[in-house]
């Protein structure tokens, strides 16, 4: 069906076509400095692209806004798998901006997310600034790092000398490789089951993207004949009088125990005619953080991650565990979705929990920003009242819920979409 709900009478919304695809990517690229991209990046974002998720912005024949969802699964604290609406490509034409239309694509996208069931909604943002009016909070946080590797050593835990390390192309053991990363999934929050041809992802590696590194190259991990880990790589050699001083870039790592871990960060600190190390959206609290010699010569900027947006503040809330026991009424302030406004009681612990309305009186007072930004127990409601944004009624109420929403280990989202 079209209907027309941008403010600009002229903009009609509709869901995608299939022969409308390429003009749309085209101005989504547009929207994003009209690079063009590698015809293998866009080949796959052709074949991810939930058409039936998507819709385009028109006035006439031309698209001026688009907007896509992915359906993935995100890990919550307590390891559950939630549905998610993951949205994705949005972008307004510069012809076309300051008209109502990215408003009118996410009341449209958050109206058909509520409709689907899914209790989520989760973003990147090009421009952090801009999502926020519409309920979503930074709910998790990375660093990108560049480590001096002549001057910064690793102390490594017993059994990382048995791991065995070797050398495979990426399409060999992508299969292995997914496995791994599958095992790790749930024990993370913020993580994204990967559905089928999501794994191409990781093999993506157009030459116009390695800035005169390498093709990607791989090191997996294994114990006992069974892969147990694998480093995803480049490496950028570049000399100077003095000799090589090369750059490891790497892609992504994971591994199923601190040995293997280690194995991998001492091999990637340690490959021959290189002297740095890169790498870019790392967890807050990844294993070689306690390992380096000097945290000093190790150069770390944070940026926020994944943005969180509860569509269905109850059924979020229930869809999690706590890891402290909470009885807690939130009062909600939500204009943009208002079926979440109100007050909610929330009664959890690390078994299980339930949440549904109330008319108690209200202990803390948020946003549905604030609590996206906390959901995945990266972000404290403390901090968060510190900086004015929670509002306590009932004293130690504040204390009992940011204890219960916090997290044993640092959500972290690990590839973007």
């Amino acid at each position: 069906m079209t209907t027309d709900f941008a403010a600009d009478a002229a903009t009609e919304l509709r869901v995608l076509r299939r022969d409308e695809w390429g003009q749309w990517y085209d101005s989504l690229i547009r929207a994003f400095g009209g690079v063009p991209e590698a015809p293998e990046e866009r080949e796959l974002w052709d074949s991810l692209t939930e058409l039936d998720r998507s819709f385009g912005a028109w006035a006439g024949a031309d698209c001026v806004g688009t907007a896509g969802t992915f359906s993935f699964r995100v890990t919550v604290p307590g390891g559950a798998s939630v549905p998610a609406a993951g949205v994705t490509m949005v972008s307004v034409a510069a012809t076309h901006r300051r008209r109502g239309v990215l408003r009118s694509m996410m009341r449209r996208q958050l109206d058909d997310v509520r409709e689907w069931g899914r209790p989520l909604a989760v973003l990147t943002a090009s421009e952090p600034a801009i999502y926020g009016r519409f309920g979503y909070g930074a709910a998790t946080h990375s660093f990108n790092l560049k480590v001096d590797t002549t001057r910064v050593r690793l102390s490594v835990p017993p059994g990382t000398d048995d791991v065995r390390l070797r050398y495979a192309a990426p399409a060999d053991v992508l299969e292995a490789c997914e496995a791994v990363y599958a095992r790790v999934v749930p024990g993370r929050p913020g993580m994204l089951a990967r559905l089928p041809g999501w794994e191409r992802l990781a093999l993506l590696d157009p030459e116009s993207g390695r800035d005169g590194a390498s093709p990607l190259q791989c090191v997996v991990a294994e114990r006992a004949g069974e892969i147990v880990g694998y480093a995803r790589f480049r490496v950028k050699p570049e000399w100077e009088t003095a000799g090589p001083k090369g750059t490891v870039v790497l892609h992504d790592t994971e591994a199923l125990d601190a040995a293997a871990h280690a194995a991998l960060w001492r091999f990637l600190f340690e490959i021959d005619l290189t002297s740095t190390l890169t790498a870019r959206g790392r967890p807050m609290d990844d294993p070689w953080l306690s390992m380096v010699s000097d945290i000093r010569r190790c150069e770390l900027r944070v940026r926020d991650s994944l943005f969180v947006r509860l569509v269905d503040v109850g059924a979020a809330l229930e869809a999690r565990t706590y890891q402290a026991p909470v009885d807690v009424v939130f009062e909600v302030e939500d204009d943009f979705c208002p079926w979440n406004a109100g007050r909610w009681r929330l009664i959890g612990d690390a078994k299980g929990a339930s949440c549904g309305r109330t008319t108690e009186a209200a202990d803390l007072c948020l946003s549905v920003r604030e609590l996206g930004a906390a959901y995945l127990g990266g972000v404290s409601l403390a901090s968060l009242a510190a900086a004015g944004r929670v509002r306590e009624v009932r004293q130690g109420a504040l204390a009992e819920a940011a204890v219960g929403f916090g997290s044993v280990v640092a959500p972290w989202l690990p590839h973007g979409f």
